[in-house]
């Protein structure tokens, strides 16, 4: 069992996962961070200087905090259109690898017969 999760641990696939789970993390904190501290107070700004993160509204004694719910869908707004932006570049660029066929390897028969043809080709000649 050992051997089966060494050898599954190892594959190239789960390796690139783990780094695109590592980076990802590290891609959403900085979005986050532009969000908490560049997006949102400069949108608070605009809309007469109030803290969008502080909004909130009491309803009995339950605080429904909307201005963090806001920033939250903000947040998730530019990490999706930005994973779409990076799969639609990986989608062109691997489309374009795939549009370039190299050229086919011919089999020894076919060499074979290549070869026959040319000198049959010269004896014409």
């Amino acid at each position: 069992m050992l051997n089966e999760f060494k050898k599954f641990a190892l594959k190239g696939n789960v390796i690139d996962l783990a780094i695109g789970v590592i980076i990802g993390g590290a891609f959403g904190k900085i979005v986050t961070s532009l969000v908490n501290d560049i997006i949102m107070p400069l949108f608070g700004l605009l809309l007469g200087g109030i803290k969008i993160s502080e909004a909130a509204y009491t309803f009995h004694e339950v605080e429904l905090k909307y201005g963090l719910f806001l920033q939250t869908v903000v947040d998730f707004l530019i990490i999706s259109f930005s994973i779409f932006m990076f799969i639609r570049f990986f989608q062109r660029f691997k489309k374009k690898e795939e549009e370039t066929p190299a050229a086919p390897v011919p089999t020894k028969e076919e060499a074979l017969l290549t070869e026959i043809r040319d000198l049959l080709k010269e004896q014409r000649q």
